[in-house]
């Protein structure tokens, strides 16, 4: 299984929003939004930030995908 970030992208876009505008309403580094778009893994401090600045919860930015076998 991995952490997809795919949700996180699609608010983004239902909000208007791109990586650079959430990385200053965020207070989240550069660093962190590149990890995010490789699909890196993340500190949950950041992940806490994201949601607190999208006014949303965590299960609506990020999902567990099972991988092919």
């Amino acid at each position: 299984m991995y952490i997809s970030y795919n949700k996180l992208w699609k608010l983004l876009i239902d909000k208007d929003m791109n990586k650079q505008h959430l990385k200053r309403v965020s207070g989240v580094s550069s660093a962190s939004i590149a990890k995010l778009g490789k699909g890196e893994n993340i500190t949950t401090d950041v992940l806490v930030k994201i949601c607190k600045a999208l006014d949303c919860d965590i299960v609506d930015i990020m999902e567990l995908v099972q991988e092919d076998k």
